[in-house]
This record gives C-alpha cells, structure tokens and sequence, in this order.
C-alpha cells in the first residue's frame, strides 16, 4: 500500500513527523513525500537532513482549506499529526485549539474527498478518551469527525482511522526534556505522587500508524497495547539526587490517563497486537470484523487505562529509555 505512493504529514516538521519519514525513505521507495507545516524555520532544518528528490515542503495551515485541496492533489495517503497540543496553552486560549484540532480536522476531511486520496490515518491522544481538558475534549471531537467520514465517502475508495496513544518518551515538549532541563537546579517538580502515565517510543507509533495504512477497514480508533510508568519512577530515573517536590496537579490533568473507557469496552475488539474500538452501527458487524480479522471482543466493563496496567516500566528500563533522550540536555 505504501510502496511508491505520493504520501502527505500534517504537522510533518514535529517529532512524529520527522521519524515517520524516516521510516517512510529507509522502508519504501515513496514516489512523492510532502511536508505540510506551517513553520518555515522547522521545514528548512528539517531540509537539511531529509533532501531526497522525492520530499516536498509545503508551507500552509489546516486551518485553510483551500491551501489543504492544493496540497493534496495526487495524493494517496494522508498521515494527520498536525494539532495544537499544550494542555495549559489550549486552557488559556480555547477557540485558538478548537480551529486547529476540530476546524482543521474537517477541513482536511473535506479536501481529502474533493481530490481521491485514498488513505487517512489521523493521530489521537489517550487525553480523548473521557476527556477533562479542552485539548483531549477537541481531539475527541477530532475522531468523530474522522470515524463519521467513512459514512459520507460514498462510492470514493478512502478509509478514514485513528490511531490513539499515550506520551511519547523525550517528544519535544513531553515530561523527560522538561526534567533533563530541571535536573540542572537540583528540583524535580512532582504534580502528584500517585501519577501514571503510557508510554510509547516514537519507532512504536510511527509502527503502528503504517500498521493502520495497510490493514485499518476504515472507522477504527485503533489502541496500542504499551506499558505504563510511575512519575515518581521517572522523576528517580533522571534525578535520583534531586529534590522531589510535590507541587500540584495543573488545570485538565488527569492522575491516570486513559485509552479504552468503560462505555468503550461494547465496542472494543482484540487484535492481538492492539485494540481497536469500532463505530457504533458500523457498516460491518462486530462478529463480522472478527471472523474476517481474527479479533476477539473484549469483556463488557473492560477498560484500559494507565493507572490498572498490567505492565509497567522499572526504574531501570525508564532510565534506558531516558539515555536515548540525552540530545534535549
């Protein structure tokens, strides 16, 4: 599905961006390969290391419809990153995150009808699931609107899913660089001693968006299965010399984070290496999905979330991960 297609990143100069098209030019031979950002600092570093004949960097907004339709002409696969995503910064400016997270994710719906592209996979973020701050309340929204878009191709072949997960270790503006910065004052500041947190490595998310391109029917929001830490554990990992100071919860943090609620579970299935919650009154049946895809539903009342874990990483592991992150120090 990927071999030698005209591929498009929304938000292709972030850290999801830049791994997934390194990925993208070591494992396939893409004929096109678009960067749609709207930073032009952030596209021309990402020129110096990413030059192949076959890149493109196109400087727009999803915001802009018009700007999404001309990018997306030829178009094949359409990889959806871009977002607004600093939960105290959407708190403060709401209407700002709400353009670009829902407005934005319908116009690239949109657009995406009106020029063939034939898939989309959008990413999501475990703050959807049963949300309590405006930047989870609007990636929820984000969903709908990509699971409701498989109802209104009609005769297009395109398939609109979901790909949710949790904190990305050492993303830029994630919890590790920000204490690898505060490890330097001695003072490791703790929201709450109770807090879990997923975690998945960039190479495991670019993994399964690609996963969802070649195998997702289209209306999945499809869930990794991925181990959890204790921030008192990562906090020992990076600054076992520090001060641990609790300092509070902030505005719209969860304690535990969530990616399959318990409303969720009537709609979850297993595959194996992941879980995917299908729309309600989909096309396809449950027990459709299931024989055809080899999935077992999941137990009425399971849920998923990172305080019940069944795995979690150890201070040790945290502190491995950690080194690969050693470049924000």
């Amino acid at each position: 599905m990927l071999q030698g297609k005209n591929i498009l990143i929304t938000g292709g100069t972030g850290s999801f961006g830049k791994q997934c098209a390194k990925v993208l030019l070591e494992r396939y031979d893409p004929n096109k390969l678009v960067i749609f950002s709207r930073d032009e600092l952030k596209q021309y570093e990402m020129r110096q290391v990413f030059n192949q004949k076959c890149m493109r960097y196109f400087i727009g907004d999803i915001r802009d419809q018009s700007r999404l339709k001309r990018a997306l002409e030829d178009i094949d696969i359409v990889i959806h990153a871009a977002a607004l995503k600093q939960v105290p910064a959407a708190e403060y400016n709401p209407f700002e995150c709400i353009k670009t997270n829902v407005l934005g994710a319908q116009n690239l719906i949109e657009a995406c009808l009106d020029t063939g592209v034939q898939r989309v996979v959008a990413l999501s973020t475990d703050k959807a699931a049963a949300p309590i701050n405006l930047y989870g309340a609007t990636k929820l929204c984000s969903d709908k609107l990509f699971v409701a878009a498989n109802n209104i191709k009609g005769s297009r072949d395109v398939r609109f899913s979901v790909v949710r997960y949790g904190n990305v270790m050492g993303s830029r503006g994630s919890v590790v660089p920000f204490f690898l910065q505060q490890r330097k004052t001695g003072i490791l500041p703790i929201t709450d001693p109770e807090m879990t947190r997923f975690n998945i490595s960039l190479q495991e998310g670019v993994d399964m968006v690609l996963w969802a391109i070649e195998n997702a029917w289209g209306g999945e929001v499809l869930v990794p299965k991925i181990p959890s830490y204790r921030i008192t554990d990562l906090a020992m990992a990076i600054g076992p010399e520090c001060e641990h100071r609790i300092v509070g919860i902030r505005a719209g943090e969860k304690i535990h984070e969530e990616m399959i609620t318990v409303s969720d579970s009537f709609n979850t299935v297993d595959l194996g290496c992941y879980y995917a919650i299908l729309p309600a009154g989909a096309a396809y049946n449950m027990k459709n999905y299931c024989a055809r895809t080899g999935s077992q539903k999941v137990s009425p009342g399971f849920r998923y979330d990172s305080g019940s874990n069944d795995r979690f990483l150890s201070i040790d592991e945290l502190r491995l991960l950690v080194d690969n992150c050693k470049d924000y120090e």
